[in-house]
């Protein structure tokens, strides 16, 4: 059964579903000792294991507060954004590589890439999620993003084969969004990344985007410095927090990694 919507909180069903828990989210950005208190109410009437509560960074009293009332620090969120000139800007492709649309039979080589090229990111830290359900979630990413007819899935080849990929959607009508970027450990270090970012933004330029957008993680320092070679900068910094409940206090399972 779906539990209601709350205005402090909110069921997450795609998330619940796919690791085999009850998961929720936090509505707001902000926190206080009252919608601490509601959001208690909710998980335990809704049986909720994990909590999701994306934080802004300057606030005091909300990162006080989530301490307090037991959210766990799993990731730093860094939005990055860069505008889009009308001026054709030439990616730059390494020798001996491609970059091309997406086709059917790339999707099982790409598969390999996304279950390998995501272990900075929040499910993986919070330690508690099975790791071969993380792989699986970025897998299944991939895979949605080539089945979506709303955006494109790009794909980099070295030397004849495919060994890179990034996905472009949209935000909004004049924002275009990266979604995932992933290299190969064969083609680590060639400039297939850059290349791609490079690619998806002449994409976004062809569709008509004045901005292009991407959310990468606070420790992965590599990406950030592939997004910044291509122009984006930093937007916004944000606080990825999961609280786990365990049966004691709300009666839920607590999920050990």
């Amino acid at each position: 059964m779906t539990p209601p919507q709350a205005d402090c909180c909110e069921w997450l069903a795609w998330d619940s579903e796919f690791f085999g828990i009850r998961i929720g989210r936090l509505r707001t950005n902000h926190l206080s000792s009252a919608i601490a208190e509601a959001t208690d109410r909710w998980c335990a009437a809704n049986a909720i294991d994990c909590l999701y509560f994306l934080a802004e960074t300057n606030d005091q009293a909300t990162i006080r507060h989530a301490e307090t009332f037991g959210f766990e620090l799993v990731d730093i969120r860094l939005t990055l954004a860069r505008s889009i000139l009308p001026e054709q800007e030439m990616a730059v492709i390494p020798q001996g590589s491609t970059i091309r649309l997406a086709l059917p039979s790339d999707l099982e080589p790409l598969r390999v890439i996304a279950r390998s090229s995501y272990h900075d990111s929040r499910f993986y830290f919070d330690g508690r999620f099975p790791v071969e359900k993380c792989d699986s979630l970025y897998e299944t990413w991939l895979e949605q993003s080539c089945a979506a007819r709303s955006g494109v899935v790009l794909v980099a080849e070295w030397q004849g084969n495919p060994a890179g990929f990034v996905t472009c959607d949209s935000v909004d009508a004049v924002t275009g969004k990266i979604g995932l970027l992933g290299v190969g450990s064969s083609a680590q270090g060639v400039g297939l990344g850059r290349a791609l970012v490079g690619s998806a933004t002449d994409w976004f330029r062809q569709q008509g985007f004045h901005r292009a957008q991407v959310v990468t993680q606070g420790r992965n320092v590599r990406a950030q410095a592939v997004y910044q070679r291509c122009g984006f900068v930093t937007q916004s910094v944000q606080l990825w927090y999961h609280r786990w409940f365990d049966e004691d206090s709300h009666g839920s399972r607590r999920i050990v990694g």
